[in-house]
């Protein structure tokens, strides 16, 4: 059902329409972004390939209880807002109703101006339930009754939401003892949306965690063997990579403050993996040894079953101890860190080269820092036998808004080649963040469109809409072997 028909049903009052925001050319700055959005990449499916959206929700369709825990729900980005325009945290993780925590978030809407969440808040509610007026607490009630009236019914269901935004694939986001139940019951339906499993196993690479030996033995029954040595602890792994890979996995992902490399002999980190599993504290240097032993494992295992490597380098995460112990990690505790990554990133890929062992790679940095060094390490290891092998991430986290994005794509542009480049992904556990996508491919349409009107580029519409095609949908189409 398109965004028409569900304001038609919608049925708003005159306080609810009188200003729009979100038109067909937001962000459309010239004519020629105008015409590449909308006859180039304003249709085209979505493929988002990392994301943490649950796999029992997306099996069973979910429909959600209220609009507020479809929309705000474990959402951090908007969580941070409020605690900086100092809102309760019972209107967020709070007793406060549903209905309390959707009339506070609205209310604060209008104070949220040149955030991206403003953009966001605006496109989510548009897009899925025809709300185009400005979001403040004068309406906030209203739309809260309305909206909340949809968000209970089929329409709104999670495969419904999915499939109104044309996702034809989503990769979850999952952990090596997972059992896939869900993923193996979807498979067996025929929805307009696939999903497949990503394999996340940063609980195996994190020595140093407190946690560490809990993981381990959660790893032993998943994959029925015992862990006593770290050779263990590689076969285990190694049986739940061909479990998943069984089940449709084609991706692995890697949360890191930065990838280490270290090299030393097996029998040095078989003695600091025992000295873990003994509760003994490790010095940096071990930890450094053991990652990158256990990386350049898990990353020879990847590329035998020609999966794509994801590597989330440089953020600093669960910052405030006091809420963290309160409430837990991505509750909105994180921030970008200065991690030294270019020496040690090249040469751990590198040593996989050199055994060419060197999977397809995406690598994702927090810090805008960093954008020149990833630009320049893609070009040393795209060994040509790949259109775009090694890919730099689209912006992530602190950085996919308009500016973190621009900076991205014109460093891409300029050292790399952006035609290469697999586009964007919404990162998100929101059943509403898909309008992200949208977001992207404006920017990228207005980028293109505006170098087309300064004259920088041919106004040559059919062979630039074919780019944009590409980083909308195709290149990460061909790019993963879903």
């Amino acid at each position: 059902m398109g965004t028409k028909s569900l304001t038609q049903n919608f049925k708003m009052s005159e306080s609810l329409t009188n200003q729009v925001f979100i038109n067909e050319d937001f962000l459309l700055e010239s004519k020629s972004a105008k015409i590449l959005y909308h006859d180039y990449a304003k249709d085209s499916p979505i493929i988002d390939y990392h994301n943490h959206l649950s796999p029992k929700a997306i099996c069973e369709d979910k429909i959600y209880d209220s609009i507020t825990s479809l929309w705000l729900e474990g959402d951090h980005y908007k969580w941070r807002a409020l605690r900086t325009l100092g809102i309760s945290e019972k209107y967020i993780t709070g007793n406060a109703s549903q209905k309390e925590k959707f009339l506070k978030y609205c209310s604060t809407i209008p104070q949220m101006i040149r955030n991206p969440l403003y953009h966001w808040s605006h496109l989510e509610l548009y897009r899925y339930f025809g709300v185009s007026n400005l979001i403040s607490a004068k309406n906030a009630e209203e739309i809260f009754h309305q909206t909340n009236k949809m968000t209970t019914s089929s329409e709104f269901s999670c495969l419904s939401l999915l499939k109104k935004m044309k996702v034809e694939q989503v990769c979850t986001t999952d952990e090596p003892q997972d059992n896939l139940k869900y993923h193996i019951e979807y498979s067996k339906t025929d929805h307009y949306t696939k999903m497949s499993p990503t394999f996340r196993p940063d609980k195996f690479i994190h020595i140093q965690n407190v946690n560490f030996n809990k993981y381990l033995d959660d790893l032993e029954t998943s994959a029925m063997i015992k862990i006593r040595s770290f050779e263990h602890l590689c076969e285990a792994l190694e049986i739940r990579i061909n479990f998943f890979n069984v089940h449709g996995c084609r991706l692995s992902d890697h949360g890191l403050e930065y990838l280490p490399y270290k090299k030393t002999s097996l029998s040095e980190i078989e003695n600091i993996f025992k000295k873990s599993r003994n509760k003994k504290i490790l010095e940096l240097e071990e930890v450094e040894k053991f990652q990158t032993a256990i990386l350049t494992f898990l990353c020879e295992q990847y590329h035998k079953f020609n999966w794509v490597q994801q590597f989330h380098l440089g953020a600093m995460r669960n910052n405030n101890s006091r809420m963290y112990n309160l409430l837990g990690a991505d509750s909105g505790w994180d921030s970008i860190g200065q991690y030294p990554i270019a020496n040690t990133l090249s040469k751990f890929l590198d040593a996989l080269d050199q055994k060419n062992q060197l999977s397809k790679t995406i690598l994702y940095n927090l810090n805008p820092a960093d954008n020149e060094v990833m630009a320049t390490m893609l070009g040393n290891f795209n060994d040509g036998s790949i259109k775009g092998k090694i890919q730099w991430g689209s912006a992530w986290w602190f950085l996919d808004q308009i500016e973190g994005m621009t900076d991205q794509i014109n460093t891409l542009s300029n050292i790399g080649m952006i035609s290469c480049f697999i586009g964007m992904l919404t990162d998100s556990r929101s059943f509403l963040s898909f309008p992200r996508h949208e977001y992207f491919r404006r920017l990228i349409c207005n980028l293109f469109g505006n170098d087309i009107e300064r004259g920088h580029l041919p106004r040559d519409y059919s062979m630039i809409g074919k780019i944009v095609s590409d980083l909308s949908y195709y290149n990460a189409k061909n790019y993963f072997t879903l």
